[in-house]
Parts: structure tokens; sequence; C-alpha cells
């Protein structure tokens, strides 16, 4: 069940005995949390009827126990699950031992007058699990994942339009870039840029840049972008920024690499045959990062780029050994480099 379907029978029909929500998308699973929530206060339950357990400090005793206890004045109950490693492969060292048996026999016959709800906000599920498949057979499974590019752009596009709001497109691509393309992030930016356009308006390229703020590795990827149109003036200005911004310039070298790495990544995956959705997977990064690396590396020789890697290697470990002064060895990277590629 996507969230949305998931969304309208929670706030509307009948509750179901045992849920699962799978996936890591903060967005969608606090949207699932005030559902229930709110459902709760429409049903006129009492506090009582609502318990929450973290199974890193909380055993499956305590909540079977609760899950088979009747409702307080009300139809049912409403039982949280927080953190059930038990459903993954990871092992916790501090948090108690979890008897699984007891779930999978509450799962055999669960009861009507609770609402069971784990909140499984892992990248992955053991599906070997004996437990992990009898819950994902019992409870009705609802997927809060992260969105594709694709969906991504579609469901802020809507959520904007519902606003009575446009934005124009140079500014969308910069916004999602900005936000990482997750949506929980962009939520939390949207609203502002939506109130400081108005109603009616459109959201500019110029707003997105004065109300989104840009991470370490965006202002960095702006610098590597510079330096890989040759364009030594605005990279120095953009270097001088983050330093006087009391940005460390080993940090700052150590993050270059960082991207200059996965040019070559890409580079090097390209030639053997993958394409962007196998870079991605292969690297374990967002496909739009894959995109835009894509982009920059096609005007540019494996040669080039291994050149720059290594420069900027062989600085980090002169500046590190003491060999080099941190500032002008980075200065020279961008005017050899911006000069080179001239």
């Amino acid at each position: 069940m996507n969230t949305q379907q998931a969304l309208q029978e929670i706030r509307t029909g009948k509750l179901r005995p045992v849920y699962l929500i799978t996936g890591t998308e903060i967005f969608f699973q606090q949207q699932l949390r005030d559902a229930f929530m709110t459902r709760m206060k429409k049903d006129d339950l009492e506090e009582l009827n609502f318990m929450n357990f973290d199974m890193e400090e909380a055993t499956l005793e305590q909540v079977i126990g609760e899950a088979e206890t009747l409702p307080f004045f009300g139809d049912y109950r409403l039982v949280f699950v927080e953190r059930p490693f038990f459903l993954t492969g990871e092992k916790k060292a501090n948090a108690p031992e979890q008897n699984t048996e007891l779930l999978l026999n509450y799962l055999k016959n669960p009861l009507s007058s609770t609402v069971l709800v784990f909140w499984a906000s892992y990248p992955k599920l053991d599906a070997r699990k004996k437990i992990t498949k009898a819950l994902k057979k019992q409870a009705a499974v609802i997927e809060a994942a992260p969105l594709q590019e694709s969906d991504l752009r579609s469901f802020l596009q809507r959520y904007i339009s519902n606003e009575q709001a446009k934005i124009s497109k140079e500014a969308f691509d910069l916004f999602l870039r900005l936000t990482d393309f997750d949506l929980t992030k962009a939520m939390n930016e949207l609203d502002k840029l939506l109130l400081l356009a108005g109603e009616g308006e459109t959201i500019t390229l110029q707003q997105v840049r004065d109300l989104v703020p840009k991470t370490l590795e965006q202002n960095v990827f702006e610098l590597t972008e510079q330096i890989l149109k040759g364009n030594s003036e605005q990279a120095y200005r953009t270097y001088e920024e983050l330093h006087l911004q009391g940005e460390e310039t080993i940090k700052l070298n150590a993050i270059l690499i960082g991207q200059i790495r996965l040019l070559l990544q890409t580079k090097i995956l390209q030639k053997i045959g993958y394409q962007q959705a196998n870079i991605a997977e292969a690297l374990g990064i967002h496909p739009y990062r894959v995109k835009l690396a894509m982009q920059q590396v096609a005007k540019f020789p494996l040669e080039t780029l291994i050149k720059m890697f290594d420069r900027l290697a062989e600085n980090d470990y002169q500046i590190k050994t003491g060999q080099s002064d941190k500032e002008l060895a980075f200065q020279l990277f961008i005017l050899q480099t911006t000069a080179m590629i001239k």
C-alpha cells in the first residue's frame, strides 16, 4: 500500500489490527503519524489508549502485554512500536533481547480492539527472518520510501499548484539540488518560499538562492563547477568566501577530492558501458548526482581528471606533512587547474 492510499484509510476507513511502516522518508512517516493521532481524537479515545514502545529499550513481552489489553472506554487501543531492529540484520549491543516467538504467536490471532503499528524506518529489512516474513504477511504494509526524481518533481509541482503558486524551471532545478532531492528537506524549505512569493505569484531563481541554505558540499560542488569551466576568478572568490565563513582549507580539499573521485568513477564506469542507474547503484548515490557528473565528465578526457585528482591528493599529503602552506597550495591548485582547462 502506498502512503496516499494508507492516509485515506487511516483517516476515514476501518483500521487494521497490525500495520508495518517501511522506508526512510521522514515526511511520509510524519504524515502517517499525524493521521493515526488525528484519528484517535476523531474517535474520542482517551490518552490512556495510546502507548509508544522503543524496542532498543523495551521488550516484546511489554508490547504484546499492551496489545492484549482491552481499550479504556473506547473501541480500540493504538500501540506504536519504534525501532524494531529485530526485523533487520542489525545487532544492538545494549538493547534487550527480544522474544520474537511472542510476536509470532500474537500475529496468528491479533486482537481486533488493538491497532499495532511497527515503524520500521530502515533502508532494508532482513527478509530471511521468520518474524519479518510473518509480519509482512499478516500486517498491512505501508511503503514510506523516498521518491524517485520524476515522482518527487510531480509531488512538489502538485503541492505548489495546490498552494496557488508557480515556480520557474531554473528555480525548481536549483531548489531540488539545494534540498538534495530529499522530500523532507524540500517540504521544510518550500513553505518559506511560498510565503515570500505570495498567492498567485511565481517563485523565482533569486528567491531560491536567497532563502534555501547551501550545505558545505553544495558550495564545494559549485567550486568544482567553476574550476571545471576554467573560471579561476569565480573559483577563487568562492574559496575565499568559504574561508571567511570559517571553513578549513584541509576540509575543503578533502571534499573536493571526493567530488573529483566521483567524476573519475563515473567516467570509468561509463567507459565500460554502465548507464546512469547502474552507476548510481554501484556508487550508492542519488541518480541525479550521477546525472550531473555525467554532464561534467563529457567535456573532459580521463587523463585530465586523473591529473586533477593526483594534484589534490598530493596537496593533501604535503599539507598534512607540513611541506606546503595549505592556503597557498589550494590557491595554486585553482590557478593551475583552470589554466590547464582553458
